[in-house]
């Protein structure tokens, strides 16, 4: 059984930083690429950033100079680390996990429970 449980989130005044945590159970997390997203309310989720399992890194450029990436794989676990925090990065930020096919489509396409993010300014 796939888990992958978010933790790290909660209140932080703009300016501050937090940082997420997302630990991987179930599957292969050395062949995985892993990835955050976030949903505000009203809006569709959208991408924060990405890292393969080669450790290269895709960020959404809303967040680019502000967020890292990263992943222990002792740990199985990928980290968000967030600075510079700003009222609208509010959402509830979700961590994935997914293997591509080379022939197109997702091996397996799995989504964490989300933790809440909020920015107060």
């Amino acid at each position: 059984q796939v888990q992958l449980v978010e933790s790290g989130g909660g209140l932080v005044q703009a300016g501050g930083s937090l940082r997420l945590s997302c630990a991987a159970s179930g599957v292969i997390f050395s062949n995985s690429a892993m990835g955050w997203y976030r949903q505000a309310p009203g809006k569709q989720r959208e991408l924060v950033a990405t890292i393969t399992s080669g450790a290269n890194t895709n960020y959404a450029d809303s967040v680019k100079g502000r967020v890292t990436i990263f992943r222990d794989h002792a740990k199985n676990t990928v980290y968000l680390q967030m600075n510079s925090l700003k009222p609208e990065d509010t959402a509830v930020y979700y961590c994935n996990a997914r293997k591509i096919r080379i022939t197109g489509g997702y091996e397996y396409d799995y989504w964490g429970q989300g933790t809440q993010v909020t920015v107060s300014s």
